[in-house]
């Protein structure tokens, strides 16, 4: 922000991951408004204060993950509270978004699949939370299923078809949560990744534990699980299993291929219980199909671990 000012920048370009971009997002608006950064987030303990209009910005994803070039908001770090907070604003919405597959081919094996499970992730909780809307479940219903298959593939072999088609999704990502909302994945992400865990890494270690204790979830207070029922579909049918072991499907592929475990992150079991709690007040639990208590949260987590 210091370099911004005292080069008087005129423009902001964000080449680079999600982080990257949500960095140039910050600056954009911060580098032309007064006061500590810290007055703008959204911290929970009084409102946040209003940008000046920020300067343009562009946005250039190198990884398809995180949906970040197309929504309003910049997650920021915020290590004494060990927590990631929004700094949110619709005029933060990258002026120029260029989306480019060709930017991420030869993207490390590691990073492509954390970064996809991170797409895939924001596709499903997008379909499957309380403020879906039919425009929201147009993108994934047509974007997920294409998503699996591609990842899949590309940790198998290099492939140009399937970079396309995860960069495409992470795009499309950012326009779904943008316009529904998340849920329990993202409201646990956003505090495990307070204590430095990679965002995308959280949400795949979550993703299947969170989707058997929400259908279960589900089933119980309403009874209607054929969303659930569809992406177990989708999933089993990209990762090639049987239909009834979709949950179980994603549970093997991101064993079989390496993601870091939450004992590897630094997030010990005796956590759990505060981790959970703390994730009952986060803004993306609030869009979750239902509401789950202390008990199921901390079933998340125990599962994931």
């Amino acid at each position: 922000m210091a370099q911004a000012r005292e080069h008087r920048a005129a423009c902001i370009v964000a080449v680079g991951g999600g982080a990257v971009i949500d960095l140039g997002k910050a600056l954009s608006g911060l580098s032309v408004s007064d006061g500590d950064p810290g007055e703008f987030l959204e911290r929970g303990d009084g409102p946040a204060r209003r940008l000046e209009d920020p300067l343009p910005f562009v946005a250039m994803p190198t990884t398809a993950g995180t949906g970040a070039e197309a929504t309003k908001n910049a997650v920021i770090g915020v290590p004494e509270r060990q927590a990631k907070i929004s700094l949110r604003d619709a005029r933060l919405v990258p002026d120029l978004a260029i989306v480019d597959p060709a930017l991420t081919d030869g993207a490390p094996r590691g990073l492509t699949l954390a970064t996809g499970l991170d797409a895939i992730t924001q596709l499903i909780e997008s379909y499957l939370c309380n403020r879906a809307n039919p425009v929201t479940d147009a993108i994934c219903r047509a974007t997920i299923p294409t998503a699996i298959v591609s990842l899949h593939r590309l940790m198998q072999n290099e492939d140009a078809q399937a970079r396309d088609v995860m960069a495409r999704a992470s795009f499309l990502s950012g326009l779904a949560l943008a316009n529904s909302g998340l849920g329990i994945v993202h409201g646990l992400a956003s505090v495990i990744g307070g204590r430095g865990a990679a965002h995308g890494v959280i949400c795949g270690r979550l993703l299947a534990s969170a989707l058997t204790v929400n259908a279960a979830a589900v089933q119980r207070r309403s009874g209607e699980t054929s969303r659930f029922r569809d992406i177990a579909s989708w999933l089993a049918t990209g990762l090639d299993r049987p239909i009834e072991d979709g949950f179980a499907a994603l549970r093997d592929f991101v064993d079989a291929h390496d993601l870091p475990s939450f004992e590897n992150l630094g997030l010990s079991q005796t956590e759990i219980e505060s981790v959970a709690t703390m994730a009952r007040s986060a803004s993306s639990t609030k869009a979750n199909p239902v509401a789950l208590d202390h008990d199921e949260i901390c079933r998340v987590l125990s599962d994931a671990w």
